[in-house]
């Protein structure tokens, strides 16, 4: 939800001072490209998906071998962990929306549904929703697990989504370059910033106070809009020399973190967008892939970052 993701809302007035961030280890196991991320935190671990059709636990402390939990026959794109940890709902390359039970693994439950790959996987309220390469929005019935309704919302595929609870608003980025946001509760679309990117967007984040939303994409560009001003764009920085894949806020230290498949992550002043670090294969030991996602494990004090390169890299991140 917007309203938390930082301390103060007033964040944009913030000093950002240095960080200090120190590669804490390399997880390997997967046989594909990481697509994935989850925090399943009563275990005090975390859970990945990846093009191997893998899911896979592993441990913030102590061994550094990681556990198979399930598997699937195909490409695992987006993942949802649910509430009560014991579920799983994966959406594979070729629109089918699994529903995993971890203490169960063999009782799967496929369900094809979306034409093209399944982006994104949400909750909401008690509903969850797909994001398909089919434009698809698709709300789910969670006990029952069965599709309730859908709504096409482009022509081309929906590849993210992003939450504001204090706007009553969702936010969805889509291969035909727009931002598309909805009202959280009837669906209407209120506004369409087309052209928002010049290809895809990958991967949006609403400001805590609700007021502005962070947007990225294949056309590598990191932007800032304004949502009380007509959706005014605020800032475009050229962030990454190709696509930017994945955003994440790291609350407790106010900054915003990038991966992109030029392979590095960097970490950016939410206030203005300048850049405050660079994390890239050589000086630092990152990625010799595409970066495809991040997770910031909160109570570790820890980022994750998945690639291409089939490997997890754990980041230690601090004042």
């Amino acid at each position: 939800m917007c309203t938390a993701l930082f301390r103060s809302a007033s964040f944009l007035n913030r000093a950002i001072t240095i960080l200090k961030v120190t590669k804490q280890g390399q997880l390997t196991g997967h046989r594909s490209g990481i697509y994935t991320l989850q925090e399943r935190p009563t275990k005090q671990t975390f859970i990945s998906g990846a093009g191997d059709g893998w899911v896979a636990e592993w441990p913030l402390a102590g061994t550094t071998d990681g556990n198979l939990l399930a598997r699937i026959e195909t490409q695992i794109f987006s993942m949802l962990l649910l509430e009560n940890e014991q579920v799983v709902v994966l959406g594979n390359m070729e629109g089918g929306v699994h529903w995993v039970d971890l203490e169960h693994p063999e009782d799967t439950l496929n369900i094809a549904h979306h034409q093209g790959g399944v982006f994104g996987v949400e909750q909401l309220n008690s509903f969850i929703w797909t994001l398909g390469g089919d434009g698809l929005l698709t709300r789910w019935d969670l006990k029952d697990r069965k599709s309730l309704d859908s709504q096409q919302i482009s022509s081309l595929a929906l590849r993210c989504m992003a939450y504001c609870e204090s706007r009553n608003e969702i936010a969805i980025g889509a291969s035909d370059h727009a931002i598309y946001f909805l009202d959280a509760q009837t669906l209407r679309v209120r506004s369409v910033l087309a052209g928002a990117h010049a290809n895809s967007v990958f991967t949006l984040l609403y400001s805590p106070d609700g007021q502005y939303l962070y947007s990225g994409g294949r056309d590598a560009h990191l932007k800032m809009w304004a949502l009380e001003e007509d959706r005014r764009l605020i800032k475009a920085v050229p962030a990454h020399w190709y696509t930017l894949n994945h955003l994440v806020f790291i609350p407790e230290l106010d900054c915003l973190v990038s991966g992109s498949r030029d392979k590095t992550l960097k970490i950016w002043n939410p206030a203005d967008l300048s850049l405050l670090k660079v994390l890239e294969p050589g000086r630092d030991g990152g990625h010799v892939n595409s970066v495809n996602r991040l997770l910031w494990l909160a109570d570790a004090g820890l980022l994750v970052s998945a690639s291409d390169d089939r490997s997890l890299i754990l980041w230690e991140v601090s004042r």
